[in-house]
């Protein structure tokens, strides 16, 4: 069992949660924290049906950790690139877990935490959530969370946000799409009961090669491969067991062997 200074990690009906637990300091993340994060991610266990991403205490995440950010006037350029691509490996490891991945967002999501909940496949807030991308604000760019953040908001609404630097709430995070859904406190634990029932449901391993297939055709495909790409993979799934057994369930009007 690993031992964590700076997440807290449990484990129920398959699915794991990963809470940030540096609650003093509103869960901002320091060095320590991301490469936890990364190591953690990197070892889901293939029982895992998916990975909940939430935070200790008052806050979701209060971004980087100003102790830690205090040292960057003084380091070499070198130091500022090597601690900078461990924010960017952190992001793209929650990005490219085989897991469904949910972000949880209460408090505040401050700079550098918009990466966290924007690199995951899902995210869902309280409306009394705090949110901003306020880089712009201390002179600098948010640059390493900037492709998942454009992933979910889109160029324009980046710009609006990015540019601006202002502060918005849960149900207009939800309007820039920044979150799936924003909803009372009171009603989040419901909501993402639903959503874990919904991907209970799901094929195990369509899932993880679904979002194969999203990254494939997203990131690295133009048409005209997508166009073969995609009917070898249907076609190697239709195939398989599990989807045999899930087409079978459907023409048998029974629950396939996944759902308890």
């Amino acid at each position: 069992m690993n031992h964590y200074q700076t997440i807290e990690t449990t484990t129920a009906d398959s699915v794991l949660t990963i809470w940030l637990n540096r609650p003093d300091v509103h869960n901002a993340f320091d060095e320590t924290m991301l490469r936890e994060l990364t190591s953690c991610l990197e070892a889901v266990d293939p029982e895992v049906l998916c990975v909940v991403l939430r935070g200790r205490g008052k806050s979701f995440c209060a971004g980087v950790d100003l102790n830690w950010m205090k040292a960057a006037p003084q380091n070499s350029y070198e130091q500022n690139y090597t601690e900078s691509l461990l924010l960017s490996k952190c992001f793209l490891t929650i990005y490219n877990c085989p897991k469904p991945t949910v972000a949880i967002v209460h408090g505040v999501s401050l700079g550098g935490a918009n990466g966290l909940l924007s690199a995951c496949d899902l995210a869902f807030c309280t409306d009394d959530a705090t949110f901003s991308l306020s880089e712009v604000k201390i002179g600098i760019v948010p640059a390493c969370i900037s492709p998942y953040v454009i992933k979910r908001v889109g160029e324009y609404g980046a710009k609006e946000l990015m540019l601006t630097g202002k502060r918005i709430k849960g149900k207009e995070a939800e309007h820039f799409r920044l979150v799936n859904k924003s909803v009372p406190a009171e009603m989040m634990d419901a909501t993402v009961n639903e959503v874990i029932a919904h991907l209970r449901t799901s094929g195990p391993k369509a899932m993880g090669q679904c979002k194969t297939l999203i990254h494939e055709v997203a990131n690295n495909l133009s048409l005209m491969e997508a166009y073969d790409y995609t009917a070898r993979m249907i076609a190697d799934l239709r195939a398989s067991d599990e989807g045999q057994e899930g087409m079978n369930a459907f023409l048998e009007k029974r629950k396939p062997n996944w759902v308890k």
